[in-house]
């Protein structure tokens, strides 16, 4: 439990980091002592196996053991440990200075709920970060993160950060990899917390091992988890625009065949067309599903425009909408059947009968599509109630056995 009487915990996880963890607790110490706060220097250490426990202990810190692996895990049990009212992170590779962390506990006084440094602003020192981390991963990222969340950071990713405590385990921080830091920055941003953003120095790594970062394998976890994070830019946006064309696109050949310069568009174009309204609905029902489960389950905020708008596709009216569409492409293909008829069942206009199959077969697999999604989506908004079912009481069942001995005893004398 944090007490009040500890105002800052200075945390760092750790992984076989002798080489620089004294060096990076004697600054967090030297900070503490000289801003003169109340405070502690906490090690979530995540299984190391070179006496990093030890130097810890002997520099003065609190050496806390997680299990779980993984830098999100490590700095969980860390947070969860830490008795500061405010926390302040960092990696123990005294690639940041802990002993200049007056602008974090500055800004996290005034009122901010989390505090992040950046680096772009503070400076990247030569031999930092590399070329593909500071000029793509870095700021390709962190674009992300603002165009999907509304989110004012300027580097995303930055270690170094601090927060009040009991602000971000209200989030219910869930990731256990590198990701944990995209994480935390999303949900504060959903959440609606105050987030300052203050120039931070990134220094050369002072170890001679190399990091446990690796560039693609994290980059990707963290532009996934940005993705699932946001089912408007992975599903509803590309959905709608794949909807759009390929409804355009129907529209246009539906009358026959279409030039532009020199190229001649016609059946075999509907057929893509057809794909796009297809795969464009598919996305956007899948957009509304994702957004319902992901709410539900907490792991996003609810909004008030989504609440609505699932709201009002319920049930009964996508099955109604579904069975309009699929009798509308029902009725096309009767008549498609009639012209058919029309010529003795032989031989037909090809490209006439054509058109009109590919806009009912398109209408006939959308509305069943849409009626499997409906009834999908129901059965994530099903009510329940977990009930504990009552065991059996052993202290009835212990008489009987006795007795069963007891009778059993008595036949064998």
């Amino acid at each position: 439990m944090a007490t009040t009487a500890t105002e800052l915990t200075i945390l760092m996880p750790c992984l076989n980091e002798a080489e620089t963890l004294e060096v990076c607790i004697a600054k967090a110490r030297g900070y503490i002592k000289r801003a003169k706060i109340k405070g502690e220097v906490l090690i979530a250490d995540n299984g190391s196996t070179d006496g990093s426990q030890d130097i810890a202990t002997k520099a003065g810190a609190r050496v806390v053991d997680v299990d779980e692996k993984g830098y999100g895990a490590a700095l969980a049990g860390g947070i969860a440990a830490a008795k500061g009212r405010f926390v302040i992170m960092a990696d123990a590779d005294d690639s940041y200075d802990f002993s200049r962390l007056d602008a974090f506990v500055e800004a996290l006084r005034d009122g901010a709920d989390l505090v992040m440094g950046n680096r772009f602003k503070g400076g990247v020192e030569p031999g930092a970060m590399p070329p593909l981390h500071k000029y793509i991963g870095n700021p390709v990222l962190s674009f992300v993160g603002r165009l999907f969340f509304s989110s004012k950071i300027g580097d995303f990713h930055c270690g170094l950060r601090g927060f009040k405590r009991d602000a971000i385990t209200r989030l219910n921080l869930r990731t256990t990899g590198m990701e944990f830091a995209s994480e935390m920055v999303v949900k504060a941003t959903l959440a609606g917390l105050r987030i300052e953003e203050v120039p931070t120095t990134l220094s050369p790594d002072g170890r001679s091992r190399a990091p446990h970062l690796r560039s693609f394998r994290d980059g990707w976890r963290h532009l996934r988890f940005l993705l699932l994070f946001s089912p408007r830019w992975l599903f509803l946006y590309p959905g709608a625009a794949l909807l759009l064309v390929g409804m355009i696109m129907l529209w246009m050949l539906s009358r026959g065949p279409v030039t532009i310069g020199s190229v001649e568009f016609d059946v075999h174009t509907m057929l893509i067309g057809s794909m796009g309204v297809m795969a464009g609905l598919q996305a956007i029902t899948f957009a509304l599903i994702g957004r319902s489960f992901a709410t539900r389950y907490g792991m996003i905020p609810p909004s008030e425009s989504w609440s609505r708008i699932l709201e009002a596709l319920t049930l009964e009216r996508i099955l109604i909408a579904a069975f309009i569409i699929i009798v509308t492409g029902l009725g096309g293909m009767v008549w498609a059947t009639f012209q058919w008829a029309q010529v003795g069942f032989g031989e037909l206009v090809y490209t006439d009968v054509l058109r009109v199959m590919i806009i009912c077969m398109t209408g006939l697999v959308a509305g069943m599509q849409l009626a499997m999604t409906g009834f999908l989506a129901s059965m994530i908004d099903i009510p329940f109630r977990e009930r504990r079912v009552a065991e059996p009481s052993k202290s009835r069942k212990q008489p009987r056995a006795t007795t069963r001995a007891k009778r059993e005893v008595s036949s064998v004398r």
